[in-house]
């Protein structure tokens, strides 16, 4: 258990020392990977190609990713409609009773995935703080990277954006 508080001090520090948030934008496509939901979907990336998604890497002892959730769950659900798809990817050290917990408990409408090998996290560029969260554009390109705590606002005008994008 001492790990678990290590990494959630690490993660509120690392994210602490450079403000709420840090956010790059890149056109590099979104890497190819099978995300497995907890009910056993599987969707990947290619799959998502021609939707706007979000993939959020967080943890259930990330203080950030648990205030941030409802947001998420708002967001997504304003935009489904629109073809937003949402998945959450838990990391690796989760373990996945606290995962499918907090999941049910709170209802989570998206789509929320484990990581037992941390391959995911690895190919989205070596995940290691959370939340870490990406923007991937209808082409299958990943249009932003966000690594801390989003401002929902900025991140809402760049899915209105995308959204309204033709498909590629």
């Amino acid at each position: 258990m001492t790990s678990r508080w290590v990494r959630m001090f690490i993660s509120v520090v690392s994210v602490g020392a450079v403000g709420l948030a840090l956010y790059s934008v890149s056109h590099d496509p979104a890497p190819a990977v099978t995300f497995v939901s907890l009910q056993g979907e599987k969707v990947s990336t290619a799959q998502l190609r021609g939707r706007v998604a979000i993939v959020n890497f967080w943890a259930t002892d990330c203080p950030i990713c648990m205030a941030d959730m409802p947001q998420l769950v708002e967001t997504y659900n304003r935009y489904r409609k629109d073809g937003l798809e949402l998945i959450a990817v838990a990391m690796r050290y989760d373990p996945p009773n606290y995962v499918i917990a907090y999941s049910e408990k709170n209802r989570l409408p998206f789509k929320v995935a484990l990581d037992p090998m941390g391959e995911l996290a690895r190919r989205f560029g070596d995940v290691r703080a959370t939340p870490t969260t990406f923007v991937i554009d209808k082409r299958g390109d990943i249009v932003k990277r966000i690594t801390g705590a989003p401002d929902f606002g900025t991140l809402r005008a760049l899915l209105e954006q995308k959204l309204a994008e033709p498909e590629a």
